[in-house]
C-alpha cells in the first residue's frame, strides 16, 4: 500500500511540476506577446503622427495604447495557479494634442501634435490640401502644440492649442508637451484626439493671494464674421486681392481700410513652429525642426542658422518659441527638450542654456528693459530668467489646478514689464506681478484651452484666442497702466470669425490691429477700435500655427505647418465712398 501511495505521490508531484513549466512558458510567451504588441503600437504611433502632420484625418490611438495602466502579468510564484491575465478590452479615449509636421522629420509632439498640420474636415491628400507634404506645402502640426498647436493640446495645443501641441520627451504638447500633471504620452493623446472633446472645466482653484476669477458667463460685446464662408469666386473685385498661391477677402460690411500684399515666401524642410521679427523690424526669425534661421525682411535671404551642435542627434527637436531682445543682440530659443538657449545672433554662439523646466518650452518674452526673459512651459510654470547671468529670477507656479492640464501654452510681459500674462490648457489666463512673483487674477472666460495671449501696446488690454474658435478683448482695469482701481480684468468682447481653433494672435504696433491665426489655415485682421473684421487671408495649406506683427514697419509674418513662412505687408488706405 505504501509502495502505491509513494508512486502517487511522485506522479502527482512530476504532474505539478508540468503545470509550473506550462505556467512559466505561458508567462515567458505573455511577456513576449506583451514586448511585440507595445514595438508595433509604436511604430503604428510614428506613423500616425507622420500621416496626420501631412495633412491626413486623424486616427485614434490603437486599443494598446489607450490602456494607460496596464495589467502586469505577475511572475508564476504569485498566479496560484492562474491563467494570466487578458488584455482589458479596448476603451473609448477621454483624452485630446495642443500643438506643437512632416516634410523634415516627425511632427512635433505636445501642444500642437496632431493639430497644426491640418484636419480631415481640411480634405485633400497628405497635407489637407490635396497636396503632399514637403517644403512648400506643417506642429504640432504638430505637433504642437500644438500641434498643437501644436500649437500644442493642443493646441499644445489643445489648445491650443498648442496651442494649443505634444514623444520622446514621454514633449509634451512622448514630446507630449503640453503642460501638465499628464505624462507627455498622455498629452500628446490629448492634443492628437482633435480636442474634440472641448469641454469646459469646471475649475474649483484653491485659495490664492489676491486671486480672483472673473465668470466666465462675462462676454462682453459678441461680434462675428462669416468671411471664412465666402466663395471668392463669388466675391466682388473691390473686395478681393489675388496672388499666384494666396487671396484676400474683405469685409463687405465695413469700410475697406487696408492693402495686403505678399512679400516673401520662406521654404523651410519642416514645420514651422514660430515666427518673430526682431524689435528694429529688419529680420525674421522663424523655428522648426532642429535649427532656427533668422532671415532679412528686406531681401527674403536666408541671413544664418542657428543649431545646437551639443543636441542629441537622435529624434526630432523642434524649436517651438523664439524671441529677439530688444536691442537685437540676442535671439533666445525654447526647444522639446526643455531648454532654453540664449544666441548672439553676431558671434552665432551660444551664451547660456537654461535649464529648470520639466517639459517643453511653448513660450517666450523679454522683458521691455531686455533683461529679463519669460518663459512659458507644459510643466505648469512660468519663469523669469536673468539674461546676464543665466539664472532663474522666479518660478510662477500655478496652484490652483482643477480636473484639466494647467500647462503653459503662452507667456507675455506688459508694455511696462510690471505684469506677465500666461494662457493655459486649462481654458484660464493668469495674471502674476513680476516684482512680488504673487498671483493677481486668474481670468475665466474661454470655453477651452487658451494658446495664445498678447497685451495691447498701451497695456489696457489683454487680448486671447483659444482652442474654443474665438478672440477675447478684455479690458485690464486696475492692471492697466490708467485703470480704475476698483475694476478687475473684465471681457470686453469676444471675435467669432475662425472656422477651427485660433492658435496664435498679435497686435499691431498702434493698437489698432488684431491679427490672428487659425488651424482653418486663415489669417484674419480685426479692428481693435469697433472689433469688426476688416479681411480675411488665405495663403497657407496647413494650419497658421504662428503669426507676429514688425514693430517698426508694415509687415506681418505667418508661420504655417506647411513647412513655409511668409513675410506680408499691410498697408492702410482711405476709406471708399
Amino acid at each position: 500500500m505504501r509502495l502505491f501511495k509513494d508512486e502517487y505521490d511522485q506522479r502527482v508531484s512530476s504532474q505539478l511540476n508540468e503545470i509550473q513549466a506550462v505556467q512559466q512558458s505561458l508567462f515567458e510567451l505573455e511577456r513576449a506577446h506583451h514586448k511585440i504588441k507595445q514595438q508595433y503600437e509604436d511604430e503604428i504611433q510614428r506613423l500616425r503622427r507622420e500621416l496626420e502632420a501631412r495633412g491626413g484625418p486623424p486616427v485614434p490611438p490603437g486599443p494598446f495604447l489607450q490602456q494607460q495602466q496596464q495589467q502586469q502579468v505577475p511572475p508564476p510564484s504569485q498566479q496560484q495557479q492562474q491563467m494570466p491575465p487578458q488584455l482589458p478590452p479596448p476603451q473609448q479615449q477621454q483624452q485630446q494634442q495642443p500643438p506643437m509636421p512632416m516634410g523634415g522629420g516627425m511632427p512635433p509632439s505636445g501642444m500642437y501634435a496632431g493639430m497644426p498640420p491640418g484636419s480631415a474636415t481640411h480634405g485633400g491628400g497628405l497635407n489637407g490640401s490635396g497636396m503632399a507634404g514637403g517644403p512648400p506645402a506643417p506642429i504640432g502640426g504638430e505637433q504642437h502644440p500644438g500641434a498643437y498647436m501644436g500649437p500644442p493640446g493642443a493646441y499644445p495645443p489643445s489648445a491650443h492649442g498648442q496651442p494649443l501641441t505634444p514623444q520622446p520627451q514621454a514633449a509634451g504638447l512622448g514630446k507630449d508637451r503640453k503642460p501638465g500633471v499628464m505624462t507627455p504620452t498622455q498629452q500628446q493623446q490629448q492634443q492628437m484626439q482633435g480636442m474634440v472633446q472641448q469641454m469646459p472645466s469646471r475649475h474649483t482653484p484653491t485659495q490664492m493671494s489676491r486671486n480672483v476669477s472673473v465668470p466666465s458667463s462675462n462676454k462682453g460685446v459678441v461680434a462675428s464674421s462669416q468671411l471664412a464662408d465666402l466663395d471668392p469666386d463669388q466675391v466682388p473685385a473691390n473686395l478681393k486681392r489675388e496672388g499666384v498661391d494666396w487671396f484676400v477677402i474683405f469685409n463687405p460690411k465695413t469700410p475697406r481700410l487696408l492693402n495686403i500684399e505678399n512679400i516673401h515666401t520662406l521654404d523651410h524642410t519642416s514645420v514651422v513652429c514660430c515666427v518673430k521679427f526682431s524689435h528694429d523690424g529688419k529680420y525674421l526669425a522663424t523655428g522648426c525642426n532642429r535649427t532656427t534661421q533668422i532671415w532679412s525682411v528686406a531681401t527674403g535671404n536666408k541671413e544664418c542658422v542657428l543649431a545646437d551642435d551639443n543636441a542629441p542627434k537622435n529624434g526630432d527637436l523642434y524649436i517651438r518659441a523664439v524671441c529677439f531682445s530688444p536691442d537685437g543682440k540676442y535671439l533666445v530659443t525654447g526647444a522639446e527638450d526643455k531648454q532654453i538657449r540664449i544666441w548672439d545672433v553676431a558671434r552665432r554662439t551660444i551664451r547660456h542654456v537654461l535649464t529648470g523646466h520639466d517639459q517643453d518650452i511653448y513660450s517666450l518674452d523679454f522683458s521691455p528693459d531686455g533683461s529679463m526673459i519669460l518663459s512659458g512651459s507644459g510643466d505648469r510654470t512660468v519663469r523669469i530668467w536673468s539674461l546676464e547671468t543665466g539664472k532663474e529670477i522666479s518660478k510662477l507656479s500655478i496652484e490652483d489646478m482643477g480636473p484639466k492640464d494647467a500647462g503653459v501654452t503662452s507667456v507675455a510681459f506688459s508694455p511696462n514689464g510690471k505684469l506677465v500674462a500666461a494662457a493655459s490648457l486649462d481654458k484660464m489666463i493668469r495674471l502674476w506681478d513680476v516684482t512680488s512673483g504673487q498671483p493677481l487674477q486668474r481670468i475665466d472666460g474661454h470655453k477651452d484651452s487658451v494658446y495664445a495671449v498678447a497685451f495691447s501696446p498701451d497695456g489696457q488690454s489683454l487680448l486671447s484666442g483659444s482652442l474654443d474658435k474665438s478672440l477675447k478683448l478684455w479690458d485690464m482695469g486696475r492692471y492697466g497702466p490708467q485703470g480704475p482701481q476698483r475694476d478687475i480684468v473684465q471681457c470686453r468682447s469676444t471675435l467669432h470669425g475662425h472656422k477651427d481653433f485660433v492658435l496664435s494672435v498679435a497686435y499691431s504696433p498702434d493698437g489698432n490691429w488684431i491679427v490672428s491665426g487659425s488651424k482653418d489655415r486663415g489669417v484674419q485682421f480685426w479692428d481693435s477700435r469697433t472689433q469688426h473684421t476688416q479681411c480675411m487671408l488665405q495663403g497657407h495649406k496647413n494650419s497658421v500655427i504662428s503669426v507676429a506683427m514688425s514693430a517698426t514697419h508694415s509687415y506681418f509674418a505667418t508661420g504655417s505647418g506647411d513647412c513655409r513662412a511668409r513675410i506680408w505687408s499691410y498697408e492702410g488706405i482711405p476709406p471708399s465712398n
